[in-house]
Protein backbone atom coordinates (compact mmCIF):
# COMPACT_ATOMS: atom_id res chain seq x y z
CA UNK A 1 0.00 0.00 0.00
CA UNK A 2 2.54 2.55 1.04
CA UNK A 3 4.38 1.39 -2.38
CA UNK A 4 1.48 2.65 -4.43
CA UNK A 5 1.50 5.86 -2.22
CA UNK A 6 4.93 6.55 -2.83
CA UNK A 7 4.77 6.06 -6.46
CA UNK A 8 1.75 8.20 -6.93
CA UNK A 9 3.66 11.13 -5.17
CA UNK A 10 6.35 10.57 -7.35
CA UNK A 11 4.45 10.26 -10.63
CA UNK A 12 2.66 13.56 -9.02
CA UNK A 13 6.29 15.88 -8.53
CA UNK A 14 7.26 14.63 -11.38
CA UNK A 15 4.45 15.61 -13.28
CA UNK A 16 4.39 19.24 -11.50
CA UNK A 17 8.40 19.64 -12.25
CA UNK A 18 8.13 19.26 -16.17
CA UNK A 19 4.77 21.38 -16.34
CA UNK A 20 7.19 24.53 -14.80
CA UNK A 21 9.32 23.59 -17.68
CA UNK A 22 6.90 23.55 -19.89
CA UNK A 23 4.39 26.59 -19.03
CA UNK A 24 6.86 29.51 -17.53
CA UNK A 25 7.54 31.92 -20.27
CA UNK A 26 11.44 31.89 -21.48
CA UNK A 27 13.73 34.51 -22.72
CA UNK A 28 12.13 35.51 -26.31
CA UNK A 29 15.45 36.79 -28.29
CA UNK A 30 13.31 38.62 -31.14
CA UNK A 31 11.81 42.18 -32.23
CA UNK A 32 10.73 44.03 -30.33
CA UNK A 33 12.16 42.31 -27.40
CA UNK A 34 15.35 43.26 -28.44
CA UNK A 35 14.36 47.12 -28.87
CA UNK A 36 12.89 47.24 -24.98
CA UNK A 37 16.26 45.40 -23.60
CA UNK A 38 18.82 47.73 -25.40
CA UNK A 39 16.69 51.01 -25.23
CA UNK A 40 14.88 53.40 -23.27
CA UNK A 41 12.95 54.85 -25.14
CA UNK A 42 12.45 53.36 -29.19
CA UNK A 43 12.57 57.11 -30.75
CA UNK A 44 15.80 58.67 -31.15
CA UNK A 45 16.55 61.98 -31.28
CA UNK A 46 17.04 62.43 -35.07
CA UNK A 47 13.47 60.86 -35.09
CA UNK A 48 14.83 57.51 -36.08
CA UNK A 49 13.10 54.02 -34.45
CA UNK A 50 15.61 51.92 -32.93
CA UNK A 51 14.32 49.49 -35.71
CA UNK A 52 16.43 50.71 -38.33
CA UNK A 53 19.59 50.11 -35.82
CA UNK A 54 19.07 45.91 -36.45
CA UNK A 55 16.77 46.33 -39.57
CA UNK A 56 19.10 47.51 -42.34
CA UNK A 57 17.10 47.30 -45.61
CA UNK A 58 14.37 50.28 -45.72
CA UNK A 59 10.78 48.47 -46.57
CA UNK A 60 7.52 50.56 -46.87
CA UNK A 61 5.13 51.32 -44.02
CA UNK A 62 1.57 52.58 -44.08
CA UNK A 63 -0.45 54.47 -40.71
CA UNK A 64 -3.95 54.82 -40.73
CA UNK A 65 -5.79 57.28 -38.19
CA UNK A 66 -8.50 59.08 -37.71
CA UNK A 67 -8.17 62.98 -38.36
CA UNK A 68 -10.30 63.50 -35.06
CA UNK A 69 -11.53 61.98 -32.04
CA UNK A 70 -13.65 62.20 -29.00
CA UNK A 71 -11.95 62.64 -25.08
CA UNK A 72 -12.37 59.32 -23.69
CA UNK A 73 -13.56 57.15 -26.46
CA UNK A 74 -11.90 54.22 -28.05
CA UNK A 75 -10.44 54.51 -31.66
CA UNK A 76 -8.76 52.35 -33.75
CA UNK A 77 -5.31 53.03 -36.10
CA UNK A 78 -3.80 50.64 -38.72
CA UNK A 79 -0.26 49.63 -39.14
CA UNK A 80 0.28 47.85 -42.68
CA UNK A 81 3.16 46.20 -43.25
CA UNK A 82 3.44 44.83 -47.28
CA UNK A 83 5.69 42.37 -48.73
CA UNK A 84 5.43 39.19 -50.70
CA UNK A 85 4.09 36.91 -48.86
CA UNK A 86 5.81 33.74 -51.21
CA UNK A 87 9.28 35.46 -50.15
CA UNK A 88 11.65 33.20 -47.47
CA UNK A 89 13.62 34.22 -45.00
CA UNK A 90 16.51 32.89 -43.19
CA UNK A 91 15.85 31.66 -40.03
CA UNK A 92 18.26 31.49 -37.01
CA UNK A 93 18.62 27.94 -37.10
CA UNK A 94 19.80 28.41 -41.13
CA UNK A 95 16.60 27.31 -42.39
CA UNK A 96 14.06 28.45 -44.85
CA UNK A 97 10.89 30.19 -42.97
CA UNK A 98 7.99 32.59 -43.48
CA UNK A 99 8.58 35.96 -42.31
CA UNK A 100 7.37 37.25 -39.16
CA UNK A 101 6.54 41.33 -38.52
CA UNK A 102 6.43 43.67 -35.88
CA UNK A 103 5.54 47.35 -34.88
CA UNK A 104 6.11 50.11 -32.46
CA UNK A 105 3.12 52.61 -32.45
CA UNK A 106 4.42 55.97 -30.02
CA UNK A 107 1.26 57.75 -29.06
CA UNK A 108 0.61 61.40 -27.56
CA UNK A 109 1.06 61.29 -23.27
CA UNK A 110 -1.83 60.36 -22.05
CA UNK A 111 -3.00 57.95 -24.70
CA UNK A 112 -2.85 54.11 -24.58
CA UNK A 113 -4.41 50.39 -25.53
CA UNK A 114 -7.94 50.41 -25.35
CA UNK A 115 -8.91 48.19 -22.34
CA UNK A 116 -10.76 44.80 -23.36
CA UNK A 117 -13.92 45.82 -21.58
CA UNK A 118 -13.72 49.17 -23.82
CA UNK A 119 -14.19 47.01 -27.26
CA UNK A 120 -16.96 46.40 -29.33
CA UNK A 121 -17.63 42.91 -31.02
CA UNK A 122 -16.08 43.98 -34.04
CA UNK A 123 -13.04 45.43 -32.91
CA UNK A 124 -12.14 41.97 -30.59
CA UNK A 125 -12.49 39.99 -33.58
CA UNK A 126 -9.88 42.65 -35.60
CA UNK A 127 -7.56 42.43 -32.46
CA UNK A 128 -7.66 38.46 -31.98
CA UNK A 129 -4.43 36.67 -31.59
CA UNK A 130 -2.60 39.99 -31.37
CA UNK A 131 -0.92 40.85 -28.59
CA UNK A 132 0.03 44.09 -27.73
CA UNK A 133 2.15 45.36 -25.14
CA UNK A 134 3.02 48.57 -23.54
CA UNK A 135 6.88 49.25 -24.65
CA UNK A 136 7.17 49.41 -20.62
CA UNK A 137 5.51 50.16 -17.10
CA UNK A 138 5.85 54.19 -16.97
CA UNK A 139 5.41 54.26 -21.05
CA UNK A 140 1.95 53.45 -21.71
CA UNK A 141 1.47 55.91 -24.67
CA UNK A 142 4.40 53.24 -26.39
CA UNK A 143 3.42 50.09 -27.73
CA UNK A 144 4.62 47.19 -29.37
CA UNK A 145 3.55 44.17 -31.16
CA UNK A 146 5.50 41.31 -32.43
CA UNK A 147 6.70 38.97 -33.54
CA UNK A 148 3.78 37.99 -35.56
CA UNK A 149 2.92 36.55 -38.83
CA UNK A 150 3.44 38.67 -41.27
CA UNK A 151 0.94 36.13 -43.70
CA UNK A 152 -2.08 36.40 -41.27
CA UNK A 153 -1.10 39.91 -40.37
CA UNK A 154 0.24 42.49 -42.94
CA UNK A 155 -2.23 44.78 -41.26
CA UNK A 156 -2.41 45.11 -37.55
CA UNK A 157 -5.35 46.76 -35.86
CA UNK A 158 -4.38 48.77 -32.54
CA UNK A 159 -7.11 49.68 -30.60
CA UNK A 160 -6.76 53.06 -28.75
CA UNK A 161 -8.38 54.99 -26.06
CA UNK A 162 -8.10 58.73 -26.31
CA UNK A 163 -7.23 60.86 -22.82
CA UNK A 164 -9.93 63.07 -21.29
CA UNK A 165 -8.50 66.82 -20.77
CA UNK A 166 -11.23 67.24 -18.58
CA UNK A 167 -9.55 64.32 -16.34
CA UNK A 168 -5.81 65.28 -17.24
CA UNK A 169 -4.09 68.28 -17.17
CA UNK A 170 -1.31 67.54 -19.79
CA UNK A 171 -3.84 66.67 -22.61
CA UNK A 172 -4.91 69.64 -24.65
CA UNK A 173 -7.68 69.71 -27.56
CA UNK A 174 -4.53 69.91 -30.21
CA UNK A 175 -3.59 68.34 -32.82
CA UNK A 176 -1.13 65.55 -31.42
CA UNK A 177 1.84 63.78 -33.70
CA UNK A 178 1.94 60.07 -34.10
CA UNK A 179 4.99 57.88 -34.54
CA UNK A 180 5.11 54.29 -36.22
CA UNK A 181 8.01 51.77 -36.61
CA UNK A 182 7.63 49.07 -38.50
CA UNK A 183 9.38 45.37 -39.96
CA UNK A 184 9.03 42.39 -41.29
CA UNK A 185 11.79 39.57 -41.13
CA UNK A 186 14.95 39.14 -39.11
CA UNK A 187 17.33 41.83 -38.61
CA UNK A 188 21.30 41.44 -39.84
CA UNK A 189 22.44 42.74 -36.87
CA UNK A 190 21.59 42.07 -32.85
CA UNK A 191 21.68 44.75 -30.43
CA UNK A 192 25.48 44.44 -29.40
CA UNK A 193 26.64 44.87 -32.59
CA UNK A 194 27.20 40.48 -34.07
CA UNK A 195 25.40 40.03 -37.53
CA UNK A 196 22.85 37.59 -37.51
CA UNK A 197 23.28 35.06 -39.82
CA UNK A 198 20.86 36.74 -42.18
CA UNK A 199 23.47 38.99 -43.88
CA UNK A 200 26.01 39.41 -46.41
CA UNK A 201 29.49 38.34 -45.33
CA UNK A 202 32.81 40.12 -46.79
CA UNK A 203 35.74 39.72 -46.92
CA UNK A 204 38.02 40.46 -43.97
CA UNK A 205 41.35 41.25 -46.20
CA UNK A 206 42.61 41.26 -49.48
CA UNK A 207 44.34 38.52 -50.71
CA UNK A 208 44.05 34.88 -52.09
CA UNK A 209 41.70 32.63 -50.95
CA UNK A 210 43.66 29.37 -49.28
CA UNK A 211 41.08 27.60 -47.87
CA UNK A 212 37.18 27.30 -47.65
CA UNK A 213 36.90 24.15 -44.69
CA UNK A 214 32.99 23.49 -43.51
CA UNK A 215 32.32 22.54 -40.61
CA UNK A 216 29.44 21.33 -38.15
CA UNK A 217 27.95 24.86 -37.98
CA UNK A 218 30.24 27.27 -39.50
CA UNK A 219 32.89 27.90 -42.80
CA UNK A 220 36.48 28.87 -41.96
CA UNK A 221 37.67 31.05 -44.91
CA UNK A 222 41.62 31.50 -44.89
CA UNK A 223 42.49 34.64 -46.96
CA UNK A 224 46.76 35.00 -47.81
CA UNK A 225 47.54 39.00 -48.34
CA UNK A 226 50.23 39.51 -51.14
CA UNK A 227 53.14 40.10 -47.92
CA UNK A 228 52.02 36.58 -46.34
CA UNK A 229 49.56 37.38 -43.63
CA UNK A 230 47.02 35.08 -43.13
CA UNK A 231 43.51 35.72 -41.98
CA UNK A 232 40.48 33.37 -41.12
CA UNK A 233 37.44 34.60 -40.59
CA UNK A 234 34.11 32.12 -39.56
CA UNK A 235 30.94 31.95 -41.75
CA UNK A 236 27.56 30.08 -40.81
CA UNK A 237 27.54 27.40 -42.48
CA UNK A 238 23.84 28.03 -44.17
CA UNK A 239 25.10 30.88 -45.95
CA UNK A 240 25.40 30.80 -50.18
CA UNK A 241 28.91 31.28 -50.95
CA UNK A 242 30.22 33.28 -54.44
CA UNK A 243 33.67 32.77 -53.97
CA UNK A 244 36.12 29.61 -54.11
CA UNK A 245 39.47 28.65 -53.10
CA UNK A 246 42.49 30.30 -55.39
CA UNK A 247 40.45 33.11 -56.09
CA UNK A 248 41.77 36.48 -55.30
CA UNK A 249 39.74 39.12 -53.41
CA UNK A 250 39.49 42.49 -52.36
CA UNK A 251 39.07 43.48 -48.90
CA UNK A 252 35.02 44.20 -48.28
CA UNK A 253 34.40 41.79 -51.08
CA UNK A 254 31.20 39.83 -50.86
CA UNK A 255 31.92 36.48 -50.03
CA UNK A 256 28.46 35.10 -50.01
CA UNK A 257 24.93 36.77 -51.06
CA UNK A 258 22.36 38.05 -49.50
CA UNK A 259 20.05 36.39 -48.18
CA UNK A 260 17.55 39.82 -46.70
CA UNK A 261 14.41 39.87 -48.31
CA UNK A 262 12.68 41.79 -45.16
CA UNK A 263 13.71 45.52 -43.81
CA UNK A 264 12.04 48.42 -41.68
CA UNK A 265 10.33 51.92 -42.18
CA UNK A 266 9.48 54.80 -40.34
CA UNK A 267 5.61 56.42 -40.47
CA UNK A 268 3.94 58.99 -38.69
CA UNK A 269 0.36 60.45 -38.56
CA UNK A 270 -1.69 62.92 -36.46
CA UNK A 271 -5.10 63.05 -34.74
CA UNK A 272 -7.19 66.18 -33.37
CA UNK A 273 -8.63 65.63 -29.85
CA UNK A 274 -11.80 67.40 -29.84
CA UNK A 275 -14.21 69.03 -27.55
CA UNK A 276 -17.16 67.52 -27.53
CA UNK A 277 -18.60 71.19 -27.14
CA UNK A 278 -17.20 71.71 -30.36
CA UNK A 279 -19.58 69.60 -32.29
CA UNK A 280 -21.99 71.64 -30.53
CA UNK A 281 -20.99 74.76 -31.65
CA UNK A 282 -20.13 73.09 -35.04
CA UNK A 283 -24.08 71.86 -35.38
CA UNK A 284 -25.28 75.89 -34.10
CA UNK A 285 -22.97 77.59 -36.57
CA UNK A 286 -23.74 75.19 -39.75
CA UNK A 287 -27.97 75.55 -38.81
CA UNK A 288 -27.13 79.20 -39.04
CA UNK A 289 -25.66 79.30 -42.28
CA UNK A 290 -28.35 77.15 -43.60
CA UNK A 291 -31.03 79.65 -42.16
CA UNK A 292 -29.23 82.45 -43.78
CA UNK A 293 -28.41 81.38 -46.84
CA UNK A 294 -31.13 80.84 -49.93
CA UNK A 295 -30.90 77.39 -49.11
CA UNK A 296 -33.76 78.03 -46.62
CA UNK A 297 -35.94 79.77 -49.30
Amino acid sequence: MMKKISQKFLFLFCSFFLSLFTFLPKEANAFPIYAQQAYKTPREANGRIVCANCHLAQKPTEYEAPTSILPDSVFETVVKIPYDVSQKQVLGNGEKGGLNVGAVVILPEGFKLAPKTRLDEELKAKTKGVYITPYSPTQENILVVGPISGEKYQEIVFPLLAPDPEKNKNVFYVKYPIYVGANRGRGQVYPTGEKTNNNVFNAVASGKIQEIKTGDKNVEITIVSADGVTKTQSIPKEADFIVKENQVVQQDQPLTTNPNVGGSSNGNGSCFTKSRSYLWVYCVLFFYYCCSSNACL
